[in-house]
């Protein structure tokens, strides 16, 4: 993966101007971080903030400003006693920080830090503990590329903040939820083989909500970058026979009811996602063997 970090546009991984951060109680610090992925994208050291401390509450502001402006359009901002209740107390945010001194006036608007604040967190993604062994959840993503003017944007930021989470607490299985038609489907799916769980979620505030699961394989995160198709998915699966329509609640009532029926796991694959519009038929397929 080093000749990865050849590209030009990727060289503010190495930057001390932008590092990653990790948002965490001490008690939910990760003993033994990055021990279960071989990989050189996150070489430098995380900062560490204290939810728990009063000194560090701007942090925390900062990260929940970055999350209601990058959620407004959708309506789906996070309460905050829900960012301390169900993500600070059982998990963690990670991403990255930019130094101040490199701060886009634009990212000082949006984030309103405090005079005496040196970093800023200019990407979020809170991954939570599950009751299932070894399984997390992802609660958010987003990052301030989306608010920002497209010169101001750092090149992978959203992806790459997931993946630094995913590598810092060894997640080796992630479920996690994002709608039919959001952008969020093509990056969320270049982490493993993407599972679905749910293709219709009347649970959920939004019915058309899609349910996740994979497993981690940084050999796939490349592929985000490379735009290559897993030159193995066709070997590994084939089509299950049926197609799902993100846009035809019908098809997706229908896709639902075959997950209900159990004994088989569908799968959607990811290069087919980045190369056609999100509102666009998708092939679903069943592993071989």
């Amino acid at each position: 993966m080093s000749e990865l970090l050849k590209n030009p546009r990727l060289q503010w991984l190495g930057s001390e101007f932008l590092r990653p951060y990790v948002y965490v109680r001490p008690e939910n610090r990760i003993a033994t971080p990055g021990q279960s992925f071989k990989t050189d994208w996150f070489k430098m050291s995380p900062i560490y903030k204290n939810p728990l401390r009063m000194d560090e509450v701007d942090f925390a502001d900062q990260i929940l400003r970055l999350e209601t402006h990058a959620f407004a359009a959708s309506n789906m901002p996070m309460p905050r006693w829900v960012f301390y209740d169900c993500a600070i107390m059982p998990g963690f945010v990670a991403g990255f920080a930019i130094h101040r001194s490199k701060a886009t006036p634009e990212m000082i608007k949006i984030l309103q830090p405090a005079d005496s604040t040196e970093w800023l967190p200019v990407s979020l993604f809170i991954c939570i503990p599950a009751m299932a062994h070894k399984e997390w959840i992802a609660h958010n993503l987003c990052s301030i590329n989306s608010l920002v003017p497209k010169e101001q944007s750092i090149y992978g930021l959203g992806f790459l903040s997931k993946a630094f989470a995913l590598w810092y607490a060894n997640v080796e299985t992630l479920c996690g939820i994002t709608q039919w038609k959001s952008p969020a489907v093509r990056l969320h799916t270049h982490y493993g083989d993407f599972e679905v769980l749910t293709a219709y979620t009347p649970v959920h505030s939004y019915a058309h909500t899609l349910t996740y699961r994979m497993s981690t394989n940084v050999l796939e995160w490349k592929r985000f970058f490379t735009h290559e198709q897993d030159p193995d998915f066709e070997k590994r699966f084939s089509p299950a026979g049926f197609e799902v329509d993100p846009q035809d609640e019908n098809s997706l009532k229908s896709f639902q009811t075959k997950l209900e029926a159990g004994g088989t796991r569908y799968f959607l694959n990811a290069a087919q996602i980045r190369s056609q519009p999100l509102d666009a038929r998708l092939t679903v397929y069943v592993r071989k063997g």
